[in-house]
């Protein structure tokens, strides 16, 4: 691997994102590391904690409102320049040091799609069962009209190759989109694997933001985003 953009979409994440900072740059990583922070229009103390701690990160933007996580990958993916794109929540869900592991799929296995998967792992927190479920469902509801064997599509940790993924046929600006995302990845990536990754949900109380209705969302993409690669 020669470089990675990490992309770091913020949402009134005042409470984490400067560990998860400091996580990653203690990862020891030989490729070239390009730290990208999207500011979703974050109203609590999350701007000033970033601006204050610019030795972390290589880029940022900071946006006025709050527009969407998807909005804030979109404005990310348009600022990266490097070879590999990996996605990271500013929360404390996902441990950063779990990306040594896709590197190393990539490296061994020519890789261009590796997806995490919290369901494989040895070990993680309780998830909530009607999560849980939902995953399960659109995961099998996303591997039958993809044909492909997903475990967990919605966890949070992807890297794949920039080139495969064209920026401008992205539409989605909510939770839909990592399923759209996902769609012309399966398509266009040569390799695909899945690596089990550490998981430490976090509770509503402790700023979980998504809700059982964002299902429905995500359905709509999967279908709309499968239809629109069958006609071209």
């Amino acid at each position: 691997m020669s470089s990675i953009s990490i992309i770091i979409p913020v949402y009134n994440e005042e409470k984490t994102i400067l560990k998860i900072l400091e996580r990653i740059d203690k990862i020891k990583i030989k490729s070239k590391v390009e730290i990208i922070i999207i500011n979703d229009g974050s109203t609590d103390n999350s701007k000033n904690i970033i601006e204050q701690n610019f030795q972390y990160y290589q880029k940022v933007k900071h946006f006025d409102q709050n527009s969407g996580k998807g909005k804030a990958v979109i404005e990310g993916l348009k600022i990266s320049t490097c070879d590999y794109i990996f996605l990271q929540d500013a929360d404390l869900e996902y441990d950063p040091n779990d990306l040594i592991h896709f590197i190393n799929i990539v490296e061994k296995n020519k890789a261009d799609l590796i997806m995490g998967s919290r369901f494989i792992a040895d070990k993680r927190s309780v998830l909530h069962f009607w999560h849980m479920l939902g995953n399960r469902i659109i995961t099998f509801v996303f591997n039958v009209l993809n044909n492909t064997t997903f475990t967990d599509i919605y966890c949070c940790y992807c890297l794949f190759e920039r080139k495969n993924l064209s920026i401008e046929k992205l539409k989605s600006l909510g939770w839909g989109q990592q399923a759209e995302i996902l769609t012309y990845l399966a398509l266009n990536s040569n390799k695909i694997c899945e690596v089990a990754v550490s998981y430490d949900g976090r509770k509503y109380s402790e700023g979980k933001k998504i809700k059982f209705y964002h299902a429905l969302d995500v359905f709509y993409w999967i279908i709309i985003t499968k239809l629109k690669t069958l006609i071209k």
